[in-house]
């Protein structure tokens, strides 16, 4: 069979190949412990270990029970529209008016959605090495180019605005970002957000900004949105939102982006004929998302992931497994390998065989040096953190 070109373009998804061989091994009997194995600890994949609370699962069993299942419009449940748009004014002091907010079937809809809408074949298009890898995969499926620029630890593993002016040519159209980011948990500063939009808007581009773990942030400098430039950028900004990350709920596949009103109606268009509309049930489940008692909820797994945060990256700098920039945002470590092995990729392999602590290789997240670099998710429970910690001090230290 004859396969459209644009698919050679699109890499296999290194994480979770090494989450399928992760779980060979687990299911292996070397991680039986009827057979004096140990189980197989993952810190490999981004999911919250917590669920959705209480009052969304009731939300959404309501739903069903109400029979609330009919296609809603493309654009998403004007309630839900209306309380996002409630979020951004008491999380953030932002005026996010709900005409601009579209409903998507998770964050991966909204990027999709995006790059068609604003993206031709050819266009270039800016992100930092190391970056999400499905982001530049949306890219190349609009058949326009992602092209990775080196971002250093010296620059949080982010653009810069000198960066990106310097890279920009004839067929750029634009910069991806992440803030905070997947694999690293670091943010844009915001005078450096500004800055490049200045960039971006000064060359008539546009920002797509990748905000999905926006809500778990844990340094006040940060944890600020890129729509609080809007006034000045607001034609040349697009946010991306998800409910998977801080409001737990990954697998219900719902998130959202804020578009410039111009955009509204083309995405409208778009979304009405690949998707109709997000899950009407996640939908009205969301709305549950909003109540005092599930941010209440919320804000206090925010705080479990800073503990976690605080006890993983000092471990892992004594073992050798350097974290050169603090994560301030997100559930990831981003650690260096190389004072133990040339090679993360297989270096991650021997740990699922020697420690049976699954972790992921930098292969997926750039070009840039990835051998060098493991990621470590904590989004895990304290009890099996501190255990992957303890074989991997058994293991490092032979």
């Amino acid at each position: 069979m004859k396969l459209a070109q644009r698919l050679d373009r699109i890499e296999p998804f290194y994480v979770m190949e090494c989450a399928k061989a992760a779980q060979q091994i687990a299911a292996s009997p070397e991680c039986d412990p009827a057979r004096g194995g140990e189980r197989m600890i993952f810190l490999n994949i981004g999911e919250p270990d917590f669920t959705a609370p209480p009052l969304v699962q009731e939300a959404a069993a309501r739903a069903i029970r109400d029979g609330r299942s009919q296609y809603t419009q493309a654009l998403g449940l004007p309630e839900l529209r209306e309380a996002i748009s409630g979020w951004y004014a008491s999380r953030f002091g932002l005026q996010v008016p709900a005409r601009r907010i579209v409903i998507t079937a998770g964050a991966s809809a909204a990027l999709q959605l995006a790059c068609l809408a604003l993206f031709e074949a050819g266009d270039e298009v800016l992100m930092p090495d190391p970056s999400y890898p499905c982001n530049r995969h949306f890219v190349a499926a609009a058949d326009a180019v992602a092209r990775l620029l080196p971002a250093s630890a010296e620059h949080r593993f982010q653009l810069d605005a000198d960066a990106v002016a310097q890279a920009w040519g004839p067929a750029t159209r634009g910069v991806l970002l992440a803030s905070p980011s997947n694999p690293t948990g670091t943010s844009i500063h915001p005078d450096e957000m500004r800055r490049i939009a200045q960039v971006v808007k000064a060359r008539d581009g546009v920002a797509i900004v990748d905000e999905i773990y926006l809500g778990l942030s844990y340094d006040a400098q940060f944890g600020r949105s890129a729509l609080a430039l809007d006034a000045e950028f607001g034609e040349h900004l697009v946010s991306v939102n998800s409910f998977s990350k801080y409001f737990n709920m990954t697998g219900w596949r719902l998130g959202w982006m804020v578009l410039p009103e111009a955009l509204v109606a083309p995405v409208e268009r778009l979304a009405q004929n690949l998707f109709i509309c997000a899950s009407t049930l996640a939908q009205q489940a969301a709305l549950a998302c909003f109540h005092p008692e599930s941010i209440a909820e919320y804000e206090r797994r925010r705080q479990v992931f800073r503990e976690r945060r605080d006890r993983v990256v000092p471990a892992l700098q004594a073992l050798g497994l350097a974290v050169p920039v603090t994560p301030d945002g997100a559930f990831y470590a981003w650690a260096d390998c190389s004072a133990h092995h040339a090679d993360s990729w297989d270096f991650a392999f021997e740990l699922m065989h020697r420690a049976h602590v699954a972790l992921t290789p930098g292969r997926d997240f750039g070009r840039h040096d990835p051998q060098r670099w493991l990621r470590l998710s904590f989004a895990t429970a304290t009890p099996l953190l501190d255990e992957a910690l303890h074989r991997l001090q058994r293991v490092l230290a032979r």
